[in-house]
């Protein structure tokens, strides 16, 4: 191969992976599932963020209920970090951002809820694409669940597989009656640049202990 060639050729390589994106979401779903996911969501999925950067989602919160037992639930899961909303305040603005954790092979997601009554609440949580489903989130104090991700009616699905705790080195799968049920976050598509989040957390003996769901805008390009 000529060498003028073989410059061009390396020079274009890197343009060529940037229009490619980010392809860990899209890898954890079969094509057609992919492809069934309108195309903003594939887009949100897939946007390439640089080492340290981030992307920023403002919205508000919509819907907001949480049972008595889920409400100790949210006050418990503080010493792990407090990864679950504490309040039941709804039409008060949140804010999400993604940041690229480059040095872990994942993303940090933190969520900020305003509040009418006191400093907002912040809630800090990574994504890593590891583990048997290909996907975990670690929430603090060495707690975290593996995810399984799929597609329900063009809505993109997370839903909890198992949860554990890591200490010392040492990873310990939670037994079903120490974990608090069976979580589910979508993330669906509104057009105009806008989609729904929710997290709902149901017990299979409690019934359901929590659901939020927020509505948030793309980032100005």
């Amino acid at each position: 191969m000529p060498l003028d060639v073989a410059k061009r050729i390396d020079t274009e390589a890197p343009a060529s992976r940037e229009q490619i994106g980010d392809l860990r979401f899209r890898k954890l779903l079969r094509a057609e599932d992919w492809q069934a996911l309108p195309l903003p969501v594939r887009q949100r999925f897939s946007k390439r963020v640089g080492p340290g950067d981030s992307v920023v989602y403002v919205g508000e919160i919509t819907e907001m209920r949480m049972s008595r037992a889920g409400w100790w639930l949210a006050q418990i899961a503080r010493f792990a970090g407090a990864p679950l909303p504490v309040s039941v305040e709804t039409g008060v603005p949140a804010v999400v951002t993604v940041t690229e954790d480059a040095a872990a092979g994942g993303q940090v997601w933190t969520r900020l809820y305003a509040s009418r009554h006191g400093f907002p609440q912040v809630i800090n949580s990574a994504k890593r694409f590891q583990g048997a489903t290909g996907l975990e989130e670690h929430v603090g104090a060495g707690i975290g669940m593996s995810l399984r991700v799929g597609v329900r009616d063009g809505v993109l699905v997370f839903e909890s597989d198992a949860y554990f705790a890591s200490f010392a080195g040492q990873r310990l799968t939670l037994p079903r009656w120490l974990t608090p049920g069976e979580l589910e976050v979508m993330h669906a598509e509104l057009g105009q640049g806008r989609f729904a989040f929710s997290l709902r957390i149901v017990h299979p003996l409690l019934g359901e202990l929590l659901y939020q769901r927020g509505v948030f805008a793309d980032a100005p390009a």
